[in-house]
């Protein structure tokens, strides 16, 4: 968050794989500290980075710079330091920096092959470019909407999918030199996205249906906001083709990095646990629960317990149940049926959060306590 840097006493995945030998690189998004905070890239293990700093930054496709930190740029500077894109200047677009991204990650393979290497390689692709889409309808910003340019689809709709496909080929990049350094059995790959389908930009999730049959868009709490696949690559380790139903997060994985490498430095007291077990296609214990909030357009909060999916909307807005083994639309809402687990779940949404003054939270009165005068201003 912009305004809400890492602390310098938070440890990251790249810090715990650093500790244990590896090369950290870091290309594309950060969005964790802005230049000169406690929370740039160089000050949480990133050996390398070459980037956006700002999460507003990060909307621009052909931006006139990008920031850069990394042995090259040391003795100049101990922390970021611009790197310009001259070719956009001007108002020129002749720098993609998804482009320029791609061509960073291979360098950095190509450079670190003889070393064990973490690279986060952060696309924003199909982020929109929101301040453009407010100036113009399309903030879809590609080079060419090749191969889909006579497709009778709205123009926004046309340049995601071209940016999709974009991504595509130059993940197939990325591999094809893991392949010709002979890495490919020896490198784990995890393909994520961060949050679902968006109707930013332009475009709407429903055109291609891209939320498929789950319910919600980006910043809803539902499963089709928050539910994403996960792609774990790893020939001869993990089995081509398989598929689990184990639900994980985010916050599972620096954990289970660690497990990878052996590393052994894992701050204690985490969410996160080890899903190694799993991807090696065994049984494993899973999360009790997970917990969600947000914080955009006032306050929401989610738990998943099992089968059982809570939503709660507002602080005075009833709690929501879902079984999404049975209804992963969400639409059939059995709170009413279910008080016993609504009950199990209200504790849950009262303790699993720490209090924090950057995120205030006014939970829901328990009984006896008089009810709030007002709710939570809005953090955007």
């Amino acid at each position: 968050n912009n305004a809400y840097p890492l602390l310098a006493e938070d440890v990251t995945v790249a810090e715990v794989l650093k500790g244990a030998g590896y090369k950290t690189g870091l290309i594309g998004k950060w969005g964790l500290g802005l230049q000169g905070t406690t929370g740039t890239p160089n000050k949480h293990g990133f050996d390398e980075f070459a980037g956006f700093l700002s999460q507003t930054h990060a909307h621009q496709y052909y931006p006139t710079s990008v920031w850069r930190s990394g042995e090259a740029f040391r003795e100049f500077s101990k922390d970021e330091v611009m790197w310009p894109l001259n070719g956009n200047t001007n108002d020129q677009k002749k720098v993609y920096v998804h482009d320029l991204f791609t061509r960073g990650a291979t360098n950095f393979v190509t450079v670190n092959r003889r070393f064990p290497f973490f690279l986060y390689l952060a696309y924003t692709a199909p982020h929109a470019n929101n301040e453009l889409g407010r100036a113009t309808g399309n903030g879809m910003e590609v080079p060419s909407d090749a191969p889909y340019s006579n497709e009778d689809w709205p123009q926004p709709e046309k340049n995601k999918a071209a940016m999709i496909t974009r991504m595509d080929r130059d993940i197939g990049r990325l591999m094809e030199y893991l392949k010709a350094f002979k890495l490919d059995t020896n490198t784990v790959v995890f393909f994520a996205s961060d949050n679902g389908a968006h109707s930013e930009g332009g475009v709407k999730a429903a055109f291609h249906n891209s939320s498929g049959p789950l319910r919600g868009i980006k910043r809803d709490l539902y499963e089709g906001g928050i539910r994403v696949p996960m792609i774990v690559r790893w020939p001869g380790t993990i089995q081509a083709g398989a598929v689990s139903d184990f639900p994980w997060a985010f916050w599972d994985f620096l954990p289970t990095a660690a497990e990878i490498s052996g590393a052994t430095n894992v701050p204690k007291n985490i969410d996160g646990i080890s899903i190694f077990p799993t991807l090696l296609g065994k049984k494993q214990k899973p999360h009790e629960f997970f917990y969600w909030e947000f914080h955009g357009k006032g306050w929401k909060q989610a738990v998943r317990m099992g089968d059982w999916k809570a939503v709660r909307l507002a602080i005075n807005k009833p709690i929501e149940l879902y079984n999404v083994k049975t209804d992963l639309g969400e639409t059939n809402n059995v709170a009413a049926v279910h008080p016993e687990i609504v009950a199990k779940i209200e504790e849950y949404l009262k303790t699993a959060r720490t209090p924090s003054e950057k995120w205030p939270l006014a939970l829901p009165p328990r009984p006896g306590e008089k009810v709030p005068a007002e709710s939570p201003a809005e953090v955007n």
